[in-house]
């Protein structure tokens, strides 16, 4: 054979063989041994394994945590490139959690992700027992998400620092290639619902689906494996990488731990948001607080760096650092650059951590911008080695940043309109409920548990309550309610505080076609009932003695827990001791019976003598649910917090109604608290809060709280804000924005200021919400003004008159209608709420019937005074007021204010603030408070301050009077005592 041939030949024999030989066995033999390690414990989810047994005693401890679809051998691929070998050669205790191969396990393919969780968790907690030293926690990819959820699980204890390789944070700024992330959480979703449906993904998917996102490198791979087939000594020293990657190293991902990870941090982001469940129990990434070392690929598509970035966003209060390698997904940490950098680095951050030597060069802080350059220490020499993998990523790379910034460029108009399609339902439906239409807040809520009955509905006290589980309280308290004899249309007390028994009780009446009469626990109880024409009060045991000291009522306890108890209350019956599966349900009870135009609440507003009932109907309710939700764009992927409870308007109708309507989590407080506030919004994953009036004043003046920063809050909903308060929360919590509703409790109506531009507006009326109308109204006398037809008279473009809401035929309310008031045999309610109407058509609040002040030359408005002092950078809190002298026919209009700390009040700051009113609609005299009275929930009460009469100047008082010409204020002195 000529020599030419020799050569040529002999390496297609080479190549031939070998082929042979990994056909037949999978791969090349290496004889290489797995490095030395024992299992320490066996449990139901995982073995602990340990590397080396710490011959040396005393070094740092790393537990090392495997995604869930590559077997725990991913740290020790091959000696060659061995994880636990470097760690260990680098004077670090290597640990490493096994979770087997769950399609081989017992039980494996059942495991949820809280398994998962919860397991590293136990491993952390032996790992310190066996060393007696806190434990540095890392994870390549899913099992650096693992560490971020179990550090904030364990709420840090016993960890050192968190160590993550190319593990997102931020899922939509994670999505390979730059997928849409509506179109990932949509694939999301229907992977959840149909292909995950009680199964499991297997091995085989696992591997493809990996090769298919970085398809550049795998490509590459084979092509340089079959070129080098013929040379045994090129291909033995990466064949364990081979094999691992090709067969070895993937496991099958349990069905219901991946359906819950697409649910939880895919399809709605809680990583980074906050809010996802660990056996029930609420956790956020923001209670971690120890170090964090995240490592990123510069070249790493399937986690690309801003996603992976955003643990700094999403775990404020820790220390967060980052090493930037030249690598791949993979390549962080299997392979050359994972020997030489990762590995090493990684064994030096832990030392450093412990107090033994200095920081690594490498690693440096985060950057604030996510999506900042990436610049590797390692510079050009290791950009050249990946120049194929560079180059085949540049065009994905390139398609990523133009999709990007046309993203950015687009994204407002285009979540406008995707808000406004997703409403669309919600509007129709609403425009189609009629008096006699069957529907109600228990038919929601039950809508919710056919829907999906393992959706978290519920958010408590750091609980997650599922939609199942509710239902399954409801439908026990219905029970309960017919065994002591509710029936349908009967008025039910409720006298409880904020509480889940409340809700459920709440929902359980209107289930069973009764009234709840909602008792405020800091109300007039006794009138409230007497008003409410109830015969029964259900109470929580902390207000039970209350309901009993009545004397005129069957009083019953819920809540608190169905074991034997003593209240120590005389009692009808504890409603906790009934067994609801004894009860038996009469003929007459359909479940969800109410229409629209049937009474289901009675709430109550007013103090003492002035308390008010106002009737809801069930379409009332709805009209403001869906209402809110629409106008809120309230999804799945929403976590609506309510500081306001049931018994308070806003609480049913707005917040808890919302989110009710729009498939959002509800999570209610018992409380407000500023010094708690970002901590719940963390831990709950809250998107929208609610407020009344001046709630988010000590909030947005309070010290800056590290969970504030990067918060996950769109908006702050609500009634009442003053135009400057609104204006501080936009601007200090950004972007989250204020959407401000006027809603009519009686009568329906409906106003909400969406776009957000006109601060103070009560903007137009909602689509779907009754028709509303600005009537013409003297002030003086008290009554409409009517035209030469007889009919009334329609306001003019900033003409101030009475709003009125078209009345809708069969429907319960206390406010009778008005009738041929603008046609003939028309219907309309008031709303005894002064209204104007601007040119571009948003409504402005003007003042009360009973509030304006009845000035010397006309009607003068309070809100309008309010909001001109309140945007003053001064002014803290404003309210006007009017007051009337001894021998004096008219009322003096009197502001009061408060000042921001460290600002002072100006005679040309008031007189640049009233500026723009009527010099007739100016405020006489302006008064300088230490604070402002509020009620129970932060509205601004002038009765006291009406009720102490003209101020007066005096030591410590500041007061301001409006010159003869109502132009200019001076400051009044006080008198000088004259000496006797």
């Amino acid at each position: 054979m000529p020599k030419s041939l020799i050569r040529p030949v002999s390496r297609l024999g080479a190549a031939a063989q070998n082929a042979l030989e990994v056909a037949r066995f999978g791969g090349l033999t290496t004889d290489e041994e797995p490095s030395p390690y024992e299992v320490v414990a066996e449990h139901r989810v995982y073995r602990l394994r340990r590397y080396y047994g710490d011959q040396d005693g005393g070094r740092p401890p790393i537990l090392l945590v495997p995604p869930l679809m590559l077997a725990a051998e991913i740290y020790d691929v091959s000696r060659a490139t061995s994880a636990v070998t470097t760690l260990h050669a680098g004077g670090v205790d290597p640990w490493v959690v096994d979770f087997g191969a769950p399609e081989r396990e017992e039980g494996g393919l059942e495991r949820t992700l809280a398994d998962h969780v919860v397991a590293v968790a136990d491993a952390v907690a032996r790992v310190r027992a066996a060393t007696g030293r806190d434990v540095h926690l890392a994870g390549y990819s899913q099992g650096g998400m693992f560490c971020y959820q179990a550090a904030a699980y364990l709420r840090n204890h016993g960890l050192s620092s968190v160590i993550t390789f190319g593990s997102p944070v931020d899922t939509r700024l994670a999505m390979p290639f730059g997928m849409p992330e509506q179109l990932a959480s949509g694939l999301a979703g229907l992977i959840v619902d149909g292909v995950l449906r009680g199964g499991a993904l297997p091995a085989w998917a696992s591997r493809t689906g990996f090769r298919l996102l970085d398809p550049v490198k795998s490509a590459r791979s084979r092509i340089e494996f079959l070129l080098q087939l013929h040379d045994r000594e090129a291909l033995l020293p990466r064949e364990g990488q081979r094999r691992f990657l090709e067969a070895d190293g993937w496991v099958a991902w349990p069905g219901p731990a991946m359906a819950d990870f697409l649910h939880q941090f895919i399809t709605h982001n809680r990583m980074l948001e906050g809010g996802f469940v660990i056996n029930d129990r609420l956790v956020t990434l923001a209670d971690i607080s120890c170090p964090i070392l995240s490592v990123v690929g510069t070249v790493d598509e399937i986690a690309p760096a801003p996603g992976v970035r955003a643990i700094r966003m999403a775990a404020p209060r820790a220390e967060v650092y980052e090493l930037c390698l030249a690598a791949g997904h993979f390549g962080l940490v299997v392979g050359s650059t994972a020997n030489a950098e990762s590995w090493p680095t990684v064994a030096r951050w832990a030392r450093w951590r412990d107090g033994e030597g200095e920081p690594p060069e490498a690693v440096s802080e985060i950057p604030d911008d996510p999506g900042a350059e990436l610049v590797s220490p390692a510079g050009v020499r290791n950009r050249v080695g990946y120049g194929l993998e560079l180059a085949g990523a540049v065009g994905n790379g390139l398609a990523r940043s133009l999709a990007g910034t046309a993203r950015r460029t687009a994204r407002g108009m285009r979540e406008l309109g995707r808000e406004a399609a997703g409403q669309l339902p919600r509007l129709a439906r609403l425009e189609q409920v009629q008096p006699g239409t069957r529907i109600s807040l228990g038919l929601l809520v039950e809508e919710r548990r056919r829907r999906d009955p393992e959706d978290i509905f519920f958010l408590f006290e750091d609980r997650a309550h599922s939609s199942r589980a509710i239902n399954e309280r409801i439908d026990n308290v219905v029970r309960g309610l017919i065994s002591i004899g509710v029936r349908q249309g009967e008025h039910v007390g409720v006298l409880m505080g904020v509480r889940p028994s409340a809700l459920a009780l709440t929902v359980a009446i209107n289930r069973l076609g009764a009234v709840a009469v909602l008792l405020r626990p800091d109300g007039d109880t006794a009138r409230e009932a007497e008003l409410g024409q109830v015969q029964r009060i259900i109470a929580d045991p902390e207000r039970a003695a209350d309901a009993a000291g009545l004397g005129t009522v069957h009083t019953f306890v819920l809540g608190g827990g169905g074991g034997p108890r003593e209240l120590d209350v005389n009692l009808t019956a504890d409603m906790e001791q009934i067994d609801p599966g004894r009860v038996q349900l009469p003929k007459w009870y359909r479940p969800n019976p109410g229409r629209a135009g049937d009474l289901a609440f009675i709430l109550f507003t007013g103090e003492r003598e002035e308390t008010r009932m106002s009737r809801i109907t069930n379409g009332r309710w709805v009209t403001s649910a869906f209402g809110t939700a629409s106008s809120a764009a309230l999804s799945g992927g929403d976590t609506v917090y309510s500081v306001t409870p049931l018994y308070h308007p806003s609480g049913l109708m707005m917040s808890i109604g919302g989110a009710i309507a729009g498939g959002a989590r509800l999570a209610m407080a018992t409380r407000f608290e500023p010094a708690t506030f970002w901590e719940e919004v963390r831990r709950y994953g809250v998107t929208v809060a609610s407020y009344t009036w001046t709630l988010l004043h000590d909030l947005v003046e309070a010290p800056p709280h590290p969970g504030e920063r990067y918060h996950p809050l769109r908006l702050f909903i609500g009634s009442g804000m003053p135009s400057g308060l609104w204006r501080r929360v936009e601007r200090r919590f950004a972007p989250a924005r204020v959407l401000e509703f006027y809603a009519s409790t009686e009568t329906g109506a409906i106003l909400v200021n969406l776009r957000d531009a006109k601060p103070g507006s009560m903007g137009r009326p909602l689509p779907g919400s009754p028709e509303v109308r600005i009537a013409a109204y003297d002030a003086d006398s008290g009554q409409l003004i009517l035209g030469e037809d007889g009919f009334v008279k329609t306001c003019g473009t900033d003409e101030v008159g009475m709003l009125l809401v078209r009345a809708r035929t069969r429907e319960t309310t206390a406010t009778l209608a008005l009738r041929g008031v603008f046609a003939r045999d028309d219907a309309w309610l008031a709303t005894s709420d002064l209204f104007r109407r601007d040119a571009d058509g948003d409504y402005w609040r003007m003042d009360g019937v009973r509030q304006f002040v009845r000035g010397r030359r006309g009607p003068v408005f309070t809100t309008p005074i309010r909001d001109a002092l309140s945007d003053l950078p001064a002014v803290d809190l404003a309210v006007a007021y009017g007051v009337r002298p001894a021998r004096r026919k008219s009322d003096v209009a009197i502001a009061a204010v408060t000042l921001r700390e460290g600002y002072e009040l100006t005679a040309e700051d008031l007189a640049a603030a009233v500026g723009g009113l009527d010099p007739d609609s100016r405020p006489e005299i302006v008064q300088v408070l230490d604070s402002l009275p509020v009620t129970t929930w932060y509205r601004p009460m002038t009765g006291p301050l009406r009720e102490a009469g003209m101020p007066e100047p005096g030591e410590g008082r500041e007061i301001w009077k409006l010159e003869r010409g109502r132009r200019t204020y001076r400051r009044l002195e006080a008198p000088v005592a004259r000496p006797s």
